[in-house]
């Protein structure tokens, strides 16, 4: 009987076995696996090596043709009926059999990691010290799972069975009882989620691009804009198809491009063609200015930028080209033209139906994507990101966070901007998940209207932008969101308050760095702490790097597979250097100084440029800036230093509230506990802080507005868009 089922769910699934087998050959081993459908357990038992003893859900073997196929396997049930069975399954591992057994005791329905429960803990605990991970693909889209909506189903989808490096688990004899199951659920998670983020297959973004559009089906209705009319999958990809053509004739194999696009779906499908023809998208930031752009240019070594006249014209960028000698403007509306009879029979006969073989072949590992830090702290450097860095990162975010078909993404965060870019944009439209963008992130009143109307259930943002949409909008407006996600700057206390009185709504707070993606680190629904950026992602690993003088905190240093390639700095353009820090190479120093606790939450403390000298202490300027907040709720500030004559170094707090004086940060010092040292000698009050447009304070002009404060000069009024950062339109 074994045979048979074996022999049938082989020709049905076409089933592959895949990664380190030799792990799950040894005696006395416990494999995890996640559990995507109620047929997960039989495949299982049934392919992998050494035949194991499978622990079953009740899910799995609540019907007839459950019970039929699961007798061709050796299976135990889990169940508050039988609660010898945890007894049974230890002493089978530890007389050297094979078990395996899903943490997450339940099928899930989301697509997602789900919690573990104490029984698989208990197991475990009990079971030695080598645990074999096996992620289970395919089942999912199978008519055996329980994920329903928009999700796609298929009867027989291939099926593969990744099994993982065996982990060595510390020693369960350190804690007993309730601790010790703590510890071990605390494992049995990492592990899983640690399983769920590595890719199954090294993928270009366009041949990600490709299975989305062949799993979730090209009349799937993916992406809509401030345009208001919805596109298929088959529309994004003809798009996709179509531009990446026509722009190879413009530009050479491997050349970095430079695109200025709004928020617009045409935008994603330029990225898209680029990178399926070989080519680079540089992603300017336009709002910075023209002597910015410039510089980007010159880093990267740009030759030719893509853009459109109606965008340049509504950015008031009209005369960009002129201050950007040796760069050649394509624009999309001349574009047009150029498509050709022969371009149309291609793309509908053959481009279509064949993508991937109409398209180069991309090295997963070569660049996809240029970004620029934000500048906030000196001139913007190019960030160069492989295409495997960027799944990679999806993947990661994937893995602890639940969003699938059923979900709608709305966003409002600038394409130039990674957090807007790869996690807003790049991965819903890769996963399936429905995608509203709108053309900026200022239009405070307009957004939460849009929100309702589109029926989002993930919306993103700043603190800065998420105070201003909480504040235009009607109670009911965000009645259909499920998650709010910040990063960009650090959440405010007051802004976390006013979404979950108003709204109902915890947000969410991320940590991350053009350099590494959107994401490093994030709170989410399964590991939450308030005041802290979540627990690192998986696959990240951290370095602590003491600083001199520094009580509190150490500087944050990381490795990963969602790592950039490297910089492109205006000093030395085209060359990318590979990233590099104390720690070694392939390390990047983030800069930030940070605070890990023993459940693995990140609390970040300030960055080592933001810290003062003053009387001889370091005084960090978050510290600053918390006084402030704590002494006037609800208003904007910032602080930035200065260099006062025959004094040193001493800090300059910006303010947007009229009655903030030193008294009041006194009081405001001593209720927190803070030292006085760290309340500002100088307050300049001020309309508005400056922002970039990606939604960061501009520190750049708040020092130059610092110099006067301290020179007896301060500055009443905040600076006019021209100079730099705030977005035109």
């Amino acid at each position: 009987m074994r045979l048979l089922i074996r022999w049938l769910l082989r020709m049905a699934f076409r089933v592959h076995v895949m990664g380190e087998v030799a792990h799950a050959q040894g005696g006395g081993c416990l494999m995890i696996a996640n559990c995507d459908s109620t047929i997960d357990g039989v495949l299982l038992g049934l392919f992998l090596p050494g035949a194991p003893l499978v622990v079953m859900t009740p899910e799995m073997r609540e019907c007839a043709w459950a019970r039929f196929l699961t007798s061709g396997v050796h299976c135990v049930e889990l169940a508050p009926s039988h609660p010898f069975t945890i007894k049974a399954v230890v002493h089978h591992v530890n007389a050297g059999g094979t078990a395996v057994i899903f943490p997450q005791g339940r099928v899930t329905s989301n697509g997602s990691v789900m919690k573990v429960y104490d029984s698989a803990a208990v197991i475990a605990a009990h079971c030695g010290t080598r645990i074999v991970p096996v992620r289970i693909h395919g089942t999912l889209y199978s008519c055996f799972s329980r994920v329903s909506g928009n999700w796609p189903k298929r009867w027989f989808p291939q099926v593969t069975l990744a099994i993982h490096p065996a982990v060595q688990t510390a020693p369960a004899a350190r804690h007993g009882g309730r601790l010790r199951r703590r510890e071990r659920s605390a494992d049995l998670q990492e592990m899983v989620q640690r399983m769920m983020s590595v890719p199954l297959r090294s993928r270009d973004l366009f041949g990600a691009l490709v299975d989305a559009v062949s799993l979730h089906g090209r009349a799937t209705r993916i992406i809509e804009d401030a345009r208001r009319h919805p596109e298929s999958y088959g529309q994004l990809l003809k798009a996709t198809l179509a531009l990446g053509r026509l722009l190879s004739r413009q530009t050479a194999a491997g050349e970095t491009v430079g695109v200025i696009l709004p928020n617009l779906s045409t935008s994603l499908a330029v990225i898209m063609g680029l990178a399926a023809q070989g080519r680079v998208a540089a992603m300017l930031n336009f709002s910075s200015g023209s002597e910015a752009i410039r510089g980007a240019c010159t880093a990267a070594c740009i030759k030719t930028v893509v853009t459109s006249r109606q965008f340049l014209e509504r950015v008031k960028l009209q005369n960009i080209a002129g201050t950007l000698p040796g760069v050649r403007m394509v624009y999309l509306e001349d574009l047009r033209e150029t498509l050709t009879l022969g371009d149309k029979l291609w793309l509908m006969g053959y481009a279509l139906w064949l993508p991937r073989q109409a398209m180069q072949r991309v090295d997963a590992q070569q660049p996809a994507i240029v970004l620029f830090t934000s500048g906030s702290e000196g001139r913007p450097k190019g960030v160069v990101l492989s295409h495997a860095a960027l799944l990679a990162n999806m993947e990661q975010l994937h893995s602890v966070i639940d969003f699938g078909p059923n979900d709608t993404y709305f966003s409002a965060l600038p394409l130039y901007h990674s957090f807007g870019l790869i996690a807003c944009a790049l991965m819903p439209l890769l996963t399936g998940t429905r995608l509203f963008l709108y053309v900026s992130p200022l239009h405070f009143r307009s957004i939460p209207e849009l929100t309702y109307l589109s029926d989002a259930t993930y919306i993103f943002g700043t603190s800065t932008f998420l105070a201003h949409y909480a504040r235009n909008a009607h109670p009911y407006d965000f009645q259909s969101v499920r998650k709010v996600i910040c990063g960009g700057e650090k959440l405010g206390k007051e802004v976390a308050q006013l979404w979950w009185t108003r709204f109902g709504l915890r947000i969410l707070e991320g940590y991350g760095a053009t350099e590494c993606g959107p994401a490093m680190s994030l709170n989410t629904p399964l590991a939450f702490r308030e005041g802290s950026v979540g627990r690192l992602l998986p696959g990240v690993e951290a370095r602590l790097v003491p600083v001199p003088g520094l009580a509190t905190g150490r500087v944050l240093h990381v490795r990963s597979p969602n790592l950039m390639m490297g910089y492109l700095r205006y000093d030395n353009p085209g060359v990318i250097e590979p990233p590099q820090s104390e720690c070694g190479t392939g390390w990047y120093s983030t800069g930030d100084v940070v605070d890990i606790d023993d459940d693995g939450f990140m609390t970040i403390i300030g960055r080592t440029r933001r810290f003062a000298k003053i009387a001889g202490e370091m005084v960090s300027l978050d510290v600053v800036e918390r006084i402030a907040a704590h002494a006037s709720p609800g208003h904007q500030h910032a602080a930035t230093l200065a260099q006062a004559a025959g004094y040193g170094e001493s800090t300059v707090l910006f303010t947007t509230s009229d009655k903030l004086d030193r008294m009041l940060l006194v009081r405001a010092a001593r209720e927190m506990g803070a030292p006085e040292i760290a309340i500002s000698r100088h307050i300049v009050k001020m309309d508005e802080l400056p922002l970039m447009g990606n939604g960061k304070i501009d520190y750049v002009i708040l020092r130059l507005r610092a110099e006067e404060a301290v020179a007896g000069n301060p500055g009443k009024r905040q600076p006019p868009d021209s100079q730099r950062g705030d977005m035109p339109y």
